[in-house]
């Protein structure tokens, strides 16, 4: 069978084949004979690129779902046979794998817990269950992480099809913690349902780990660069990590001599003509006002010196602005019994001693949320302060939960 081993396309049709044949109902173990025989060797890239493949082809990411854990199990024995790239600690990847093997040991505490809780049913082993299960619910870190940096990243470089289908079981995942979360609070628990419903969600993060380890980050060691695990570290912190703190070991190893090749070769990148370059993005100034008077909140701006700068002229303000206010002192724009309020609020800002002020009233059957927050530089210099104002009344009057469009 060389020409499968030496043809790439012919042993990539044949790899979505047998994918084809399994979601047809091929037998299982009939399609991990054929593949053995064919494609023993098959590598996590491949399995990667093979269900990307089938999404481009119109195969809807649902299905692939569905088998998810059928492909992995027709293709785990070539998989385990492979090196995985080592890393050290610090790296993403090494703190990925780190929390992999603590909520293993978690899985394993709260099977435990589980069957105590089944032997004997008091509350002390029903609490000590809901701290397992609380306990466990902190790895959804993982899944933000996954989600929000290591995908994104993959996606530059067109890897995205097992991305979609991993996100789709991390929510199969968050529904079976909910329910577990929901049948523990409702008191004594009845143990069929129980186990049932923690045997799926069991089954499911492990199977995750083993795609992750096998598939995943192995193709991101592969595809991403220094310079991107870099990036991807430094905005870890802003999710945070579950049961692990990342070490310090490992910086990402740059060429200086191709950066100054790069430098020296291309031009500094530039922002386009008309747009502004932002912490985390560029708007042009179009975009810019259309942000802003879309927002369901009023936006007024005073800045260091206590003029005022900007209002967000919403479609419906809660508070009448005119232009004539701009460049006004913020202190005449209130009734004098209230000015020595709106002072305090902004004495304190510069000097530090507050990060907010609040209040809130009722009127017109209106209930009315207003808040103040100081600017400040990076150098932790006032610049300013922000008044957002919002009709908070049909928030409050939300009950239970809408996840389908209306």
């Amino acid at each position: 069978m060389s020409e499968y081993i030496n043809n790439a396309t012919p042993r990539r049709e044949t790899l979505k084949r047998l994918i084809r044949d399994l979601h047809a109902g091929r037998p299982v173990d009939e399609v991990k004979r054929e593949f053995a025989a064919r494609l023993g060797d098959a590598s996590a890239a491949e399995i990667a690129e093979l269900e990307q493949a089938l999404i481009a082809e119109g195969l809807p990411e649902t299905e692939i779902k569905l088998l998810c854990d059928v492909h992995v199990a027709v293709f785990r024995e070539s998989l385990d046979t492979q090196a995985r790239p080592e890393t050290v600690p610090g790296h993403p990847v090494f703190t990925f794998r780190a929390e992999n093997l603590a909520v293993g040991r978690i899985l394993d505490g709260l099977r435990e817990a589980l069957h105590d809780y089944q032997e004997l049913p008091m509350e002390s082993t029903l609490a000590r269950l809901q701290a397992q299960v609380t306990k466990l619910r902190e790895y959804e870190k993982h899944y933000l992480r996954k989600e929000h940096l290591l995908f994104p990243y993959l996606e530059k470089h067109n890897f995205y099809g097992p991305s979609a289908v991993m996100w789709a079981i991390h929510d199969d995942i968050r529904r079976w913690w909910k329910e577990l979360e929901a049948l523990l609070a409702a008191g004594p628990v009845e143990s069929a349902p129980l186990a049932t419903l923690y045997g799926s969600l069991e089954k499911a993060i492990r199977e995750m780990i083993y795609k992750e380890e096998a598939i995943l980050f192995p193709n991101a060691l592969e595809r991403l660069t220094e310079e991107e695990w870099g990036a991807i570290r430094a905005q870890e912190a802003e999710i945070g990590y579950a049961y692990v703190l990342p070490g310090k070991q490992w910086q990402p190893r740059l060429d200086p001599r191709a950066a100054e090749q790069e430098t020296a070769s291309s031009p500094a990148p530039t922002t386009p003509p008309g747009v502004l370059p932002l912490d985390t993005g560029a708007l042009t100034l179009e975009q810019i006002n259309l942000l802003l008077t879309t927002l369901p909140v009023d936006v007024t701006f005073v800045d260091e010196h206590d003029e005022v700068r900007f209002y967000s002229q919403t479609r419906d303000r809660l508070f009448p602005r005119t232009p004539a206010v701009i460049r006004r002192r913020v202190q005449q724009c209130h009734p004098p019994e209230s000015v020595h309020r709106v002072q305090q609020i902004l004495d304190d800002f510069r000097a530090g001693k507050r990060d907010v002020a609040e209040f809130w009233i009722q009127l017109g059957g209106r209930f009315i949320h207003i808040r103040y927050f100081p600017l400040r530089d990076a150098a932790g210099t006032y610049r300013g302060t922000l008044e957002v104002t919002q009709d908070i009344a049909p928030l409050r009057a939300l009950t239970g939960e809408r996840r389908l469009l209306d």
